[in-house]
């Protein structure tokens, strides 16, 4: 059987893409930063926790979360995701099933009605989930849902409901971790690097240079898709998807975006509704 595995789009190895939580009013300056260097990321936002309209940041705090106001102007058509972070920042894992799950859903209609988009994913406040509200929101339609799990790992989820992350960005071997993922080449299966905080840590700690070297390294590469959370996962989940003969020779991609595979050290590109052959 002619083996052949997922590249991303354009053909790409790598992927890279930022989860960043609360929805503070230092995500203005991580944005910055990101767009600087063209990475793309995912802010999970809790709805029913947004600062009063006018209050700036007062001297010596370090968190503050934007106002509805301001987050409908710094988020909107952004080029980032917006994604769930439960309505009230609660620990989900300590509530029952029903008003979990309804902390959840309120969040994802706040959000959706707020920025006039469907909203899919989200982060889990406190990393805390457990097996049945995984499952109940695997029913629910959310699509995935991080934790502050850390692998150190450039692996692919394989349960995004219990999605893990490469690494937070205080990390102490996070420039190692880049490093790895810029100089090595996946042998097989392509590479995530999955990158998580909160932007008001920058502030807290006083290191913004930790994601500015992190942004300047990783950035604007040739051989790197910068992605947010959903697009990440609706591609990975597209391939699935794809359809093979028994013999493995023909491939047929039924999604609506091309699809890339590497084949024997060749990238072939399958477009949305084709049928290849491989030779």
């Amino acid at each position: 059987m002619p083996n052949f595995y997922m590249a991303f789009p354009g053909g790409k190895r790598k992927a890279l893409t930022l989860s960043y939580d609360d929805g503070v009013e230092q995500d203005i300056r991580l944005m910055k930063i990101m767009d600087q260097h063209g990475l793309k990321g995912t802010f999970n936002i809790s709805s029913g926790a947004y600062g009063p309209e006018g209050k700036k940041l007062e001297k010596g705090k370090f968190h503050r979360r934007l106002s509805y106001n301001e987050a409908t102007q710094v988020y909107t058509n952004c080029g980032h995701e917006v994604a769930i972070h439960a309505l009230e920042h609660t620990d989900l894992s300590a509530l029952p099933p029903s008003p979990a799950v309804w902390e959840v859903m309120k969040d994802k209609e706040n959000l959706e009605n707020q920025f006039g988009k469907i909203i899919r994913g989200m982060a889990y406040p406190f990393g805390s989930v457990n097996d049945e509200l995984a499952q109940t929101l695997r029913g629910a339609g959310i699509a995935y849902a991080r934790t502050t799990v850390s692998t150190c790992k450039f692996t692919i989820p394989t349960d995004w409901l219990k999605m893990p992350a490469t690494c937070h960005h205080k990390n102490p071997e996070l420039m190692n971790l880049a490093k790895k993922f810029i100089e090595e080449t996946p042998h097989w299966v392509p590479w995530l690097f999955y990158l998580w905080g909160h932007s008001y840590e920058f502030d807290q700690q006083d290191n913004w240079h930790v994601i500015e070297e992190f942004a300047e390294y990783m950035g604007n590469r040739d051989d790197i898709w910068y992605a947010t959370n959903i697009e990440i996962y609706d591609y990975v989940q597209a391939w699935r998807g794809m359809h093979c003969s028994a013999d493995g020779k023909r491939i047929f991609n039924p999604s609506w975006q091309p699809m890339w595979i590497v084949r024997k050290g060749e990238i072939l590109c399958v477009n949305s509704g084709e049928e290849i052959i491989l030779p």
